[in-house]
């Protein structure tokens, strides 16, 4: 059974309204009937939410839909994918940071210093580039 069918099924048995569950949950009507439709899905959180508001198990709403883990594997990825970009961000800065200091200590050197800028400028451009992927 889809995440759709069996969401509708437990608030029905739970004899709740659309209008009351978007309420307990604090999202709109329409986004609980999207969700029952299978127009959009629900995130983990919103999940876990309905598994306590329908006193329905997380194994019971989840179990069989392939397309409702598969979402929940792709959103619980881009957290990750967030911590990772974060981690870049700081290695980038660090790295930058290093090449201006290697610089100050032999200012004469225009190869050293023409090598480290064209390293700062392609270690920010893939950084960058890994930003701009996300959107």
């Amino acid at each position: 059974m889809e995440i759709g069918k069996k969401l509708k099924e437990a608030r029905v048995n739970a004899g709740m309204s659309q209008e009351k569950v978007a309420e307990e949950i604090q999202v709109s009507r329409q986004t609980i009937s999207n969700w029952e439709n299978e127009k959009s899905y629900p995130d983990i959180v919103s999940v876990l939410k309905l598994s306590d508001l329908y006193a329905v198990s997380l194994d019971i709403l989840l179990k069989g839909d392939v397309k409702m883990i598969e979402h929940l594997e792709e959103s619980t990825n881009i957290v990750k994918s967030g911590r990772h970009l974060i981690t870049a961000v700081i290695i980038n800065i660090l790295v930058i940071a290093a090449l201006i200091i290697v610089n100050g200590f032999l200012p004469e050197n225009m190869y050293l210093l023409a090598g480290t800028f064209c390293i700062a400028i392609t270690c920010s451009a893939a950084l960058f580039y890994q930003i701009i992927k996300r959107f």
